[in-house]
């Protein structure tokens, strides 16, 4: 499981963190290769402290795939990270999911994240299902691609938000 936040024991180095409950040097290697696929090679030594959000959401990502699970659940995890982040974080995660293959489940309340990561989108009012929506998209995603475009404004209308030139349902 991602979180919102990372999420992270700042009591315990980020490889403790990544490997916790793995014991041995099977676990230690395991958590290496792990924080290597998301760029933080090296850093196993540091403290959450020591890290950026950035950073520390990625540590947690690592957490999430190390023992190589086949459903990662995924709450809001790019969330308080700032736009150009969450965008390198949307492109991540895309690679390593390509990598490992778990099938994952992304709550989101972004439009355009969704949209982004997802090949397939299911729009919750009150408990209900409002859509089920497939998305068939080459990826990475191009934003200004008219096909993007129209699943936005789609999206955008069945939760009862206008967009310029059309009225909500």
């Amino acid at each position: 499981m991602v979180f919102q936040d990372a999420r992270l024991l700042p009591w315990r180095t980020v490889i403790q963190n990544v490997t916790l409950g793995m014991p041995g040097a099977a676990g230690q290697e395991a958590g290496r290769k792990a924080l290597a696929e998301v760029g933080l090679e090296g850093r196993e030594a540091a403290w959450p402290n020591q890290l950026s959000g950035g950073e520390q959401q990625r540590v947690a990502l690592a957490r999430s795939l190390v023992r190589q699970p086949s459903l990662l659940l995924a709450d809001e995890p790019f969330g308080a990270l700032d736009a150009l982040t969450r965008l390198k974080m949307h492109d991540l995660l895309r690679e390593l999911c390509a990598r490992h293959r778990p099938a994952v489940l992304l709550v989101t309340h972004d439009v355009d994240e969704a949209i982004s990561l997802a090949d397939r989108i299911l729009v919750l009012d009150e408990g209900h299902l409002i859509e089920d929506l497939r998305i068939d998209l080459p990826t990475p995603r191009d934003h200004g691609d008219l096909r993007f475009a129209k699943i936005r404004t789609q999206l955008l209308s069945r939760l009862g938000v206008e967009t310029p030139g059309r009225r909500a349902a």
